[in-house]
């Protein structure tokens, strides 16, 4: 195979579309976010058309032939199968009827008439954290991350792939039960999930986790708390910024939902024993101090045994806002070369 291949990889959000380009030597070509409007919410056949021109867009700016290209990653957010197929229940991105059992992989395929390689955006992400960590040893490492954002993502990378499961559902870490004692105060009501579970990681290590049941119990230990002011979907968000100014009420919220990562962690280490542990989202997006304070306390919490503590790594996603769109490209090329 001719050494001026490339692979685009295509990570599709609520709002945009973020597209980066791999070259056969293992080098982006694109060092910055290369972001179109996703159209989702017109549907399946205007959203599928938006990926094409996102493909289209990030090709012109890397200067990069289209006959180059040999594959495409493609990344979305969940729910969804092993190999692109929307729920049949829709999701947040995908809430029109239209979308529910679309088989978005298949469409983009036939637009483009190139090969697709699917992935959900959490899985994209773990899969670039590991090799960008790793690199070269990267198929002899396995890795277990965690993205915090509106939900819990992550996803499961053995041997430098990623787990998928029968149903394309391994990797769902924000569902996995955690035990709350000594995680929730005394009288702290049990923390309940979008999902329908309570006490899973999601419902304290995400945004909706600190709107829905975080923030409503810490003002009432806080009073008089700005952030009580504030509308709830707002408060949620501020509280990031709170916790850089080492805001009481705000480190609180943020340590339990490290206390959460690291006993999902903990859980992940009796299953997978992974080589590393990799945290992403808002925190990563923070200031140096506070983020590497937050990693701290998720390692803590993560009871490890002597013999894994002597060889487990604990890092932070790099480049999270291209990490979905890089770690897609990387399917892609590994699909392309196996």
């Amino acid at each position: 195979m001719p050494d001026t291949w490339v692979v685009v990889g295509l990570d599709n959000g609520g709002t945009s579309n973020n597209a980066t380009v791999l070259d056969a030597s293992g080098s982006f070509l694109a060092d910055r976010l290369v972001e179109t409007p996703s159209r989702v919410l017109e549907g399946p056949e205007v959203a599928v058309e938006a990926l094409a021109t996102s493909l289209a867009g990030v090709l012109e700016v890397t200067g990069v032939d289209p006959a180059r290209v040999r594959a495409v990653g493609l990344d979305t957010p969940g729910p969804a199968s092993a190999a692109g197929v929307i729920s049949s229940r829709g999701g947040t991105n995908f809430s029109q009827p239209e979308w529910w059992g679309f088989d978005i992989r298949a469409a983009l395929e036939e637009r483009l008439g190139l090969p697709v390689v699917y992935n959900n955006d959490g899985n994209a992400a773990a899969l670039y954290a590991h090799h960008a960590h790793f690199g070269a040893d990267a198929f002899r490492h396995s890795s277990v991350s965690a993205i915090v954002g509106t939900g819990l993502g992550g996803g499961v990378v053995e041997a430098g792939k990623v787990v998928k499961g029968a149903a394309g559902m391994a990797g769902e870490l924000g569902h996995v039960h955690i035990p709350t004692h000594g995680l929730l105060e005394e009288g702290q009501p049990v923390p309940a999930c979008n999902c329908g579970f309570s006490a899973d990681a999601e419902s304290v290590a995400s945004l909706t986790g600190i709107a829905n049941n975080l923030l409503p119990y810490w003002l009432t230990r806080f009073e008089g708390h700005p952030l009580a002011d504030e509308p709830q979907g707002k408060a949620a968000k501020l509280v990031r910024g709170y916790a850089e100014q080492d805001d009481p009420l705000a480190l609180k919220i943020f340590e339990q939902q490290a206390i959460a990562l690291g006993r999902l962690f903990t859980i992940a280490a009796n299953f997978t024993d992974p080589s590393a542990y990799f945290v992403g989202g808002g925190v990563v997006e923070t200031g140096p101090r506070f983020r590497e304070w937050f990693l701290d306390k998720v390692r803590e919490h993560t009871v490890l045994r002597e013999e894994q503590a002597l060889v487990a790594r604990f890092a932070l996603v790099p480049d999270l806002d291209m990490a979905g769109a890089r770690g897609a490209a990387i399917a892609a090329r590994d699909a392309l070369t196996a």
